[in-house]
């Protein structure tokens, strides 16, 4: 019941995952990402775990297909699990565990991957595909308007209740870490945050690293 998009940006490096679910505070579980490393998503019977472990495994060397095989062999209960992983040279990995609920399934291209479970149909993940494109907008952008087009498909069998982006870049703390923990268009009050945060963004990391910029 959570579909969610890995990616990679190839013009800016950005690493982020963006995903939905019927379930409460979906941030809080699946989106992990970090700079210069990789991004993982991990949901279905969701093992937080997974995702720390598979960061760690991107910054030791490890492949996207590594890191997946390596956290699938890594947990006894690899039957329920799902997990995606975009490393920072943009390749696309994942694995569904044979007690994963379908429809299931991942959709992968250059950069991106999009991966659901309990899915309403099969054109969820190709839409929301499509819709990440390649155009120059902000990542951020562009995965909340793949998770979009997701819904806009069919979505999952429930309503989804809740929405999260998570986007890496240079620094170890995220440039962008937006959660609607729950509420009744989760994806609208998503893109809400992200335009009302969008012009900060920048701001914010000069703060961080440089406060001296900043003036008074």
């Amino acid at each position: 019941m959570t579909f969610s998009l890995i990616a990679r940006c190839a013009r800016t490096g950005q690493m982020g995952v963006a995903t939905t679910t019927s379930g409460f505070a979906v941030g809080s579980r699946v989106p992990f990402a970090q700079a210069g490393v990789g991004a993982v998503a991990t949901q279905h019977r969701t093992d937080p775990r997974l995702g720390p472990r598979g960061l760690a495994l991107l910054a030791s060397g490890c492949s996207a297909a590594e890191t997946v095989d390596a956290l699938a062999a890594s947990t006894p209960d690899h039957r329920w699990r799902q997990i995606g992983v975009v490393d920072a040279q943009g390749r696309t990995a994942f694995f569904h565990g044979a007690r994963v609920k379908p429809r299931s399934g991942a959709v992968q291209a250059e950069g991106v991957l999009a991966l659901g479970n309990i899915l309403a149909n099969d054109d969820v993940l190709p839409a929301m595909v499509a819709a990440f494109g390649s155009d120059d907008a902000p990542l951020a952008s562009r995965m909340i308007r793949a998770l979009q087009a997701g819904e806009d498909a069919g979505g999952e069998h429930g309503a989804i209740q809740s929405a999260a982006i998570r986007i890496a870049w240079r620094e170890s703390f995220p440039y962008v870490d937006l959660r609607v923990d729950h509420h009744p268009a989760p994806l609208s009050e998503l893109r809400r945050l992200w335009e009302a945060y969008a012009p900060d963004a920048d701001v914010n990391v000069t703060r961080a690293i440089d406060p001296e910029s900043i003036g008074p």
